[in-house]
């Protein structure tokens, strides 16, 4: 059974912060919202939790799993990131965006792409994310929490909540499964994040989602 913690949305309380952060330390799995969807994470350092993470999503280990890192400096310490890359990425961060980028020494293995050498960051522009990752000082696994591919539209849920999940429905499904779950009061979201391919000389987006519009007036 899951312990929850119940955090405000904007100034998510210290001591709740804290007590997550030791439980991910010591490779907790948890459920926890972000500027997109609600999502499935745990420590990147931490083997058991990927790969925890991993038979909750069914995914297998050539899959590769994004990441969170709480600013764009922090991003350059996982990612090579090119000139053209970092200019574009200071415009759109933090928000609700995927970067494609080549992996440094410093992502493991079980979390890149193994073909391609790549992996996915993200810098989530929400306060309990940002709290948990200055806490935590290490990125934190993000993968959405519906147990469907990642390229599906958020499943049907059975309330009328705009024809999805509610949070109590979410959190009903998950709390056998993973060991935390962080409620801010906020319902889960159904939008992803926009994907942006940034491994070749010109930008490629994967997937339009979240923020697209806004990325597309911008003229990047």
């Amino acid at each position: 059974m899951a312990t929850i913690y119940r955090v405000h949305p904007d100034t998510p309380q210290a001591r709740s912060i804290e007590q997550i952060k030791e439980a991910l330390q010591e490779g907790a799995v948890m459920l926890y919202p972000t500027d997109t969807v609600y999502a499935i994470g745990c420590d990147l350092k931490s083997k058991s939790g990927v790969q925890r993470v991993r038979r909750i999503k069914q995914l297998s280990n050539d899959k590769p799993l994004t990441f969170l890192c709480p600013s764009l400096s922090d991003v350059a310490t996982y990612a090579w990131v090119s000139d053209s890359a970092y200019r574009m990425m200071k415009h759109l961060i933090p928000g609700p965006y995927t970067f494609l980028l080549p992996a440094t020494k410093l992502v493991p293995q079980l979390v890149m792409n193994p073909k391609r050498k790549t992996t996915g960051i993200r810098v989530p522009d929400h306060p309990v994310c940002q709290a948990l990752l200055q806490a935590l000082d290490n990125p934190i696994i993000s993968t959405s929490a519906h147990l469907v591919s990642e390229d599906e539209t958020f499943p049907k849920g059975n309330l009328e909540t705009n024809g999805f999940y509610s949070k109590e429905e979410l959190f009903d499904s998950m709390h056998k499964l993973v060991d935390v779950m962080v409620d801010d009061g906020s319902e889960p979201g159904f939008e992803v994040s926009t994907i942006l391919d940034l491994t070749g000389e010109e930008p490629v987006v994967v997937r339009q989602g979240l923020g697209w519009e806004a990325m597309a007036a911008m003229q990047l």
